[in-house]
Parts: C-alpha cells; sequence; structure tokens
C-alpha cells in the first residue's frame, strides 16, 4: 500500500522488510519546553500549560523489536513517510483488546517536523483503523512533552485519563497521560 501525498512530496508506505533499516531513523533529540497539566473536575479532564524556564532537549532510545513481525500482520502495522529516498516519519499501531488502534509511535525527523508529515502520518493510522472496524485511535504522551501533547489535541485526541505512577522512576516525568481519538461511525 502506498499513497502519495503530491503537495509535500511526501509517500506514505507500509512497512516491508526493506524498510527494516530505516525504523529508527526519526529518532531523533526533541525539545521538552513545558508540561501539559491536567485537572479532573465534575467527571471531565481540562488541562493547563505550563512553560518551563529552561528549554532541554532528549532522545528517546532506538527500539529493538522483531520488526519482521509487523509485515503482513493484521493485528500490527508500521507506516512510513518518504521524502524522496528519504525515510522522514514512522507511526506504528497495533489493535487493542479495548478495539482501540494504539499508536505505539509516531515519529519524524527534526529536519521535516512542521510540515504536515504527522498529520499525514495520523490520517493514515486513523485509516487502518477505521479499515479494521475499531472504535479510535489511542496513545500515551509524558506530561513534559508538550509539544507531542499539543500536536494530539490539534488532531482531534482528548485527554481520557492520567497515571502518575508509570513514570516514577524518572524524576523529569509528573504523569503519563492517555489521549483517545473516537471515531464517531
Amino acid at each position: 500500500m502506498e499513497e502519495t501525498h503530491q503537495a509535500k512530496g511526501i509517500r506514505i508506505v507500509r512497512f516491508d522488510i526493506e524498510h527494516i533499516p530505516y525504523v529508527n531513523d526519526m529518532n531523533e533529540t526533541f525539545p521538552i519546553f513545558g508540561r501539559l497539566v491536567p485537572s479532573f473536575q465534575n467527571g471531565v479532564w481540562t488541562h493547563i500549560e505550563e512553560m518551563l524556564d529552561k528549554v532541554s532537549y532528549i532522545c528517546f532510545p532506538d527500539d529493538r523489536l522483531d520488526w519482521e513481525s509487523y509485515i503482513g500482520n493484521d493485528e500490527k502495522v508500521i507506516f512510513l513517510a518518504f521524502y524522496g529516498a528519504e525515510c522522514v516519519g514512522q507511526v506504528r499501531l497495533v489493535r487493542e483488546w479495548t478495539r482501540y488502534a494504539y499508536i505505539e509511535n509516531i515519529a519524524v525527523r527534526g529536519s521535516h517536523r512542521g510540515r504536515g508529515v504527522s498529520t499525514l502520518l495520523m490520517e493514515q493510522a486513523e485509516r487502518w483503523a477505521r479499515e479494521h472496524e475499531l472504535l479510535g485511535l489511542s496513545l500515551e504522551a509524558q506530561d513534559d512533552n508538550l509539544a507531542a501533547c499539543r500536536f494530539y489535541l490539534k488532531q482531534g485526541m482528548v485527554l481520557g485519563g492520567v497515571d502518575t505512577l508509570k513514570q516514577a522512576a524518572n524524576p523529569e516525568i509528573d504523569s503519563t497521560l492517555y489521549f483517545y481519538k473516537i471515531f464517531n461511525n
């Protein structure tokens, strides 16, 4: 499956064995400049943004998964974004028992951030989830990754829960935030 978005020069392709060398290419540093601070009142999640005094940069470690298990699998899939021959983004999905497509990872190379690549990948994730008759998309983000949280909210996702213990070993992260996009079929 390949879809080309000529306006942006981006091709979205389904992951296959020849793509294994590219799978961690998008894992680059990103800025930590604020946090999303959630609040639960009257059965509704709300949030405010808290800006940090100093910007820092982090990079997630490379994933070491059985990449071949994503190939031809109806339960999980990876889509890659290419600009010419360069792999510039990925979205990795797993069908959950809750009937949501859980986004394990979405990442874009620093050189292509802010160009709509993440939006194209989210659109592809939604298409895949709908084709599999799932209820929606879900993912988790750390509260200190404000850029990602803003993006998820812009994509129509809503905050659906908070876990204050999952990242207890990491003093920089107060909460893991759970975002959902529920399809209205």
